[in-house]
């Protein structure tokens, strides 16, 4: 498989695109830098802790110390950490409210031992409680652990709608940034299945999207974009990833999105099901239509 992957990095075209795909930090930080220069990827996103769980591995400053010049010695953009899915600020139940906060706040800390980068997370899923509730129950969470001296931006994903969770619409997210006490350390980041299977309709209306969300929330805290194909049919609200081009959302709309100059300058992670071969030639295809004349 590194074989495969040198050989698709090596026919890449250099642009000043900052693409990226999920990786796991299983193998420690050093090893999914490297993972990630071995792709042709120049920016990442790996979950933090457990994404299934409570458990984070403790922190090694002599590692991350390494970590970070690895990336600096590389040019890498920032990088987005992903919140575990066991993080629902917006429980019914107090107890998980009160984990989560905590795993939230910890999380943070381990953050801002790599400033300058991004924080992702789902907002939460409310369950019974009305709309209102939990985006109150959200705000008050965040509020509770930011802080003025922060160098890390926590984003709030665009979500798939599924069941109750909440953000799967700007009006939804724009509720919980209301909110928001320190408005500086607070984005979002848009996922295009999400969008996709919540309704809103990229492939033909990207520019009215765009819009729609400027009016709403404003593109300046559009902050990174999850580029997914989605298995599904638009407004599912099923939120199955797939492939880039092998979806219904399609390989020209993912390329409409990286070259669009209100999103290029974003960094743009993959979450697509495949491995870092796989990876590896979707960065390369990508790369390859990237119009790098809009830096100029």
């Amino acid at each position: 498989m590194k074989r495969e992957i040198e050989n698709i990095k090596n026919n890449q075209t250099n642009t000043n695109l900052k693409i990226g795909t999920h990786l796991s930090v299983a193998g420690g930080y050093q090893r999914m830098a490297r993972n990630a220069i071995e792709i042709g990827a120049n920016t990442f996103q790996f979950f933090i802790r457990n994404p299934r769980g409570a458990r984070a591995k403790k922190i090694n400053m002599e590692e991350i110390g390494e970590f970070l010049e690895i990336l600096k010695k590389n040019e890498f953009g920032s990088f987005l950490a992903h919140a575990p899915y066991t993080l629902n600020l917006c429980s019914s139940d107090g107890h998980l409210r009160e984990l989560s906060a905590q795993m939230l706040k910890e999380d943070i800390q381990r953050m801002e031992l790599m400033p300058g980068n991004f924080y992702n997370l789902h907002p939460g899923n409310r369950l019974k409680q009305s709309l209102e509730t939990a985006t109150g129950q959200i705000a008050d969470a965040l509020n509770s652990i930011m802080f003025p001296e922060m160098r890390t931006v926590i984003l709030l994903e665009t979500m798939a709608g599924k069941g109750s969770e909440v953000g799967r619409s700007f009006e939804e997210l724009k509720g919980i940034l209301d909110r928001i006490e320190l408005k500086d350390h607070i984005g979002i980041c848009m996922d295009a299945c999400h969008l996709w299977d919540s309704g809103y309709d990229i492939v033909d209306h990207l520019e009215e999207i765009l819009s729609h969300f400027d009016q709403i929330i404003g593109l300046e805290l559009l902050k990174a974009f999850h580029i997914n194909d989605s298995m599904n049919v638009r407004e599912s609200h099923k939120d199955r990833h797939t492939v880039i081009g092998s979806g219904h959302i399609g390989k020209e709309t993912i390329l409409d999105i990286i070259n669009h100059p209100a999103l290029y300058r974003l960094p743009f992670i993959l979450e697509t099901p495949t491995d870092l071969a796989g990876h590896a030639e979707e960065i390369r295809c990508l790369k390859g239509k990237y119009r790098w004349s809009r830096m100029t």
